[in-house]
């Protein structure tokens, strides 16, 4: 049975973007890119909204040459070989490979996803992470909080839902990068 995860990289104030929408403060150094790189090489789907689709489809045509740093071009690998589903009433057709777009975020479909897969499934961007937290579905929280306040902008956890975590580990990195693992209790 597969886990439902959500990863994020995060303000200290709990923001993935700020008010202009703006991110370019989480960008993460080689290490913590390496890291990453090792929490989503097990997730065989991605599940999106359309806004995160529209960032993350940049790594079906990324440069992965030689002169790239190997963390980009391993990102690359690991993004392109999974399945995507894009969750919007808006996109018409995906512009990546290995990728579908449903009307509607579904959590009995998920919960047949989670049991019919044997790989993990991620949850990617704040909004459909709310959903999907909301209705129970998270089974791990990967925060990688950045040492940065930006003083509001697009939360990245839900202000009205309420999930109990147990805290799995924790890590911090030269750039001051903490990572955040926590499991959900029932």
């Amino acid at each position: 049975m597969a886990k439902l995860i959500y990863s994020t990289i995060v303000s200290l104030d709990g923001y993935v973007a700020d008010r202009d929408g703006k991110f370019d403060w989480s960008v993460p150094d080689e290490e913590v890119h390496a890291f990453v790189n090792d929490l989503e090489r097990p997730i065989g789907t991605y599940l999106y909204g359309r806004r995160m689709y529209e960032v993350m489809v940049a790594w079906e045509t990324m440069p992965t040459g030689p002169d790239e740093p190997a963390v980009v071009r391993d990102y690359a690998r690991i993004w392109q070989a999974a399945d995507k589903v894009v969750y919007s009433t808006a996109l018409e057709e995906p512009s990546s490979a290995r990728t579908r777009v449903e009307r509607a975020f579904e959590p009995d479909a998920i919960r047949e996803m989670k049991a019919s897969l044997e790989q993990d499934i991620s949850v990617g961007g704040p909004h459909l992470a709310g959903q999907a937290l909301k209705a129970g579905l998270v089974d791990e929280c990967h925060l990688l909080v950045s040492p940065v306040v930006v003083g509001g902008g697009n939360p990245s956890l839900p202000d009205d839902a309420r999930v109990n975590l147990e805290l799995l580990d924790e890590r911090r990195f030269g750039n001051g990068v903490v990572h955040l693992h926590y499991r959900t209790k029932a």
